[in-house]
């Protein structure tokens, strides 16, 4: 490991976490290159493993909940997709915020889901959400399996749905028909912006972390030659958390 010699903050050797996915990505090696500002130390307490579950699912999962007001106690919020990689952590946060979570995915990660902390699952393959009656204070919809519209009659008055856009269209969709929609009520729906290693981000979910509030939910270790067995693992939705590639195998 080295470092270049203008670097100030980081010596050779600190243990660092970081999304690399604005730096050329390059997270599938051995070694990775990336300026100074992008990296963080690790909180001690993490494994390198666990560690490397967090910078990008987690920020994600923070930022989605946060990102259009904060989360009060007692508050409805309801994950769609909480059973993926960034669903689990969602959970977790905003049951730190002293939410009632409901947690939504297939039959396969309900129990993943409750193990964690969902006050409620729901099996997206037996029952509509959308259609059942229930309102929430906030929807984080990390899966996009319905139309954005469908999203609204799930709402309590002023209510917040949000989308971790998965693709393009459902990114224009949030984005323009959330818009239209927020202009004519009190309900407000889009998408937030993404700040990838924001420091204050990372120190916020290393403390929770360190302090056992949330923990990182692994599934499976992959070694550097098993990426593409991995990438169709996840592909085809079983991932229940997160799946780590080990680059140097067994320490």
């Amino acid at each position: 490991m080295a470092v270049g010699e203008n670097v100030a903050r980081l010596r050779a050797g600190d243990q660092v976490w970081a999304d690399l996915s604005v730096s050329g990505f390059g997270a599938f090696a051995q070694y990775v290159c990336a300026a100074e500002k992008v990296f963080t130390p690790k909180p001690a307490a993490l494994s390198f493993d666990q560690a490397a579950t967090v910078p990008h699912s987690a920020i994600l999962a923070l930022q989605g909940l946060t990102g259009k007001g904060p989360i009060q106690p007692g508050q409805k919020v309801l994950i769609n997709g909480a059973g993926g990689c960034v669903g689990p952590f969602a959970v977790q946060i905003a049951k730190s915020f002293g939410a009632e979570v409901t947690g939504v995915d297939h039959t396969g990660k309900l129990d993943m889901m409750r193990s964690i902390g969902a006050d409620h699952v729901i099996d997206y393959s037996r029952v509509d959400f959308t259609r059942n009656g229930h309102r929430y204070d906030l929807i984080l919809d990390v899966a996009a399996r319905h139309p954005v519209l469908h999203y609204r009659r799930s709402l309590a008055p002023r209510g917040r749905y949000v989308l971790v856009a998965r693709s393009l269209t459902g990114f224009f969709q949030a984005m323009l028909i959330g818009a239209l929609i927020s202009m004519g009520g009190s309900k407000r729906m889009g998408i937030f912006m993404w700040s990838p290693n924001r420091r204050e981000d990372l120190e916020f979910l290393g403390g929770l972390l360190e302090a056992g509030r949330i923990r990182p939910i692994i599934d499976r270790h992959y070694r550097l030659d098993q990426v593409p067995e991995a990438l169709e693992y996840l592909r085809r939705g079983r991932a229940r958390g997160k799946l780590v590639i080990e680059a140097w195998g067994e320490e």
